[in-house]
């Protein structure tokens, strides 16, 4: 077993090798708009997990999943030998691609948030104008002669 700190550096070094190599080596067209998010390693540095996303070419149009998954798929090889010469640890990373999860799950948190904005908005409109069922102090006040100490109650 590897040290924990010792995972997270070969971890973040991973992903620099991997983000460069695909920026800057690899001529495959599916994989132009891919981003590395994040990479994880094993404790017995065996196995890496490489994080990506996919955007689209402009705001408006839907990323392609597949075509950035088959990209990276068919690179793998090549990726994982740019990591062995790049790290120079004894035994390489075999490599795994995910797709990151964090930018679609934060967008939902978003669209949740608005909601419960637009929900305490329609609450506050609704509290404006409202009055007290009851007394504006609803809280009984002891009387006069409970406050004296009369005895009654002993």
């Amino acid at each position: 077993m590897a040290d924990p700190a010792r995972a997270r550096k070969l971890a973040k070094r991973i992903a620099t090798i991997v983000a460069s190599a695909i920026d800057h080596e690899i001529k495959d067209p599916r994989l132009d708009y891919v981003t590395i998010t994040d990479a994880k390693v094993t404790a017995d540095l065996h196995d890496a997990t490489v994080y990506y996303t996919v955007r689209g070419v402009d705001l408006g149009s839907e990323p392609d999943h597949e075509g950035a998954a088959a990209g990276l798929a068919k690179a793998t090889g090549v990726l994982r030998s740019k990591v062995g010469a790049g790290t120079g640890v004894r035994f390489t990373p075999t490599l795994t691609f995910v797709a990151d999860t964090v930018p679609d799950a934060a967008r939902h948190m978003e669209e949740l948030l608005a909601r419960a904005r637009a929900a305490d908005d329609e609450v506050a409109k609704a509290r404006e104008g409202a009055r007290h069922a009851g007394e504006e102090d609803p809280y009984r006040e002891p009387r006069a002669d409970d406050a004296a100490g009369t005895g009654e109650d002993d």
